[in-house]
């Protein structure tokens, strides 16, 4: 028979063992989770190709804002994925956006540009998209851009104040028009002179095209006497001396190749207009991803490639991380629904 003292070693020695069972269970369990946690927070992207969409027709401020961040990513090999740019036109913007929200939610492969217009064309009445940047992930302004009122070089204004005085006098006499529809941002800029002088916004003949570049194409056609538009995407048509620029709608006038173009306010009007342009994810971007793209974009913008790319497009460097762009898309949401009210356009 064991006696009391062997049997109470046995006992100790048998909870010894199923305690370091026990223990050994555990930490194996949690090694394992912890395995599978840094496997789940780290799939190395991107593993795939990205696609940065403009979601207008080629030649506008905001292809020439994907392919120039594009090309800047690719050149100085802060992406080491291919990156491709999609032209994807369609209602000043909405039809992409109505796909993106609904069929791209979760598409970390899918990036897009836009400015203004992903506000406007949410408040607007006509044409409303009842999809805007709350379906998006906001992940960085890049740049800021300024309005311009814009006719051929053989047209008969020579200032701005003769524009709007013919205006003034017969709002239906001249057609003004502009790359995306009625409502929204170069209808906005276009008008925004005339308004402020006294017109009825409501009786100016607008015509909408699907992107500055055709917008141009139209006015160099003869197909329209005014457009209004982003100054950067008539730069080259300025300096081939295609078209005159009436009115630069910054505060200040701006340097270089619009250094002699004066601003609105400078001829007695009180029309400004700043174009952001930024880069947006998708709704429901992974963590990851969205961290990625905010290092990425952030290393992009103090790199002097992305500095010398923007003075070449005539755009003017105003960088807001995530967290600041949201915040501004949140104060710019009030104001433009404010002018939009004022013009009997609101939804």
């Amino acid at each position: 028979m064991f006696s009391i003292k062997k049997i109470s070693a046995v006992m100790c020695a048998g909870a010894l063992a199923l305690s370091l069972g026990a223990c050994s269970s555990s930490s194996s369990k949690e090694t394992a989770g912890s395995n599978s946690a840094k496997k789940e927070a780290s799939t190395g992207y991107p593993t795939k190709a990205i696609s940065v969409v403009a979601p207008s027709g080629a030649g506008g401020g905001w292809d020439l804002t994907a392919r120039s961040f594009t090309k800047v990513l690719s050149e100085t090999k802060l992406v080491n994925q291919p990156l491709t740019v999609e032209n994807k036109p369609g209602g000043g913007g909405a039809v992409f956006m109505a796909e993106y929200a609904t069929q791209q939610a979760e598409n970390n492969e899918m990036l897009f540009v836009n400015s203004p217009p992903i506000i406007i064309n949410n408040l607007k009445k006509e044409g409303n998209s009842p999809y805007g940047y709350k379906n998006t992930t906001p992940l960085a302004q890049l740049t800021k851009d300024y309005g311009a009122i814009v006719v051929k070089t053989d047209s008969k204004f020579k200032d701005l104040k003769s524009l709007l005085d013919v205006v003034k006098k017969d709002p239906t006499k001249l057609t003004f028009a502009g790359g995306s529809a009625p409502g929204s941002m170069d209808h906005l800029i276009s008008i925004l002179p005339a308004y402020k002088y006294g017109v009825d916004p409501t009786k100016i003949k607008y015509v909408s095209y699907d992107g500055g570049g055709e917008a141009i194409t139209a006015l160099l056609g003869g197909n329209a006497d005014v457009i209004g538009t982003d100054a950067s995407s008539v730069k080259e048509f300025l300096k081939a001396g295609k078209v005159r620029v009436l009115a630069i709608t910054s505060t200040d006038r701006l340097t270089g190749d619009f250094k002699d173009v004066p601003t609105a306010k400078e001829q007695g009007v009180d029309a400004e207009f700043t174009i952001w342009r930024g880069i947006f994810g998708p709704e429901k971007m992974s963590k990851e991803a969205k961290t990625y793209w905010e290092k990425t974009i952030d290393k992009l913008v103090q790199t002097p490639e992305w500095k010398q790319e923007v003075q070449t497009q005539g755009w003017e460097l105003e960088y807001k991380n995530s967290t600041d762009f949201k915040k501004f898309l949140e104060d710019q949401n009030k104001q433009v629904e404010q002018l939009l009210t004022a013009l009997g356009m609101q939804k």
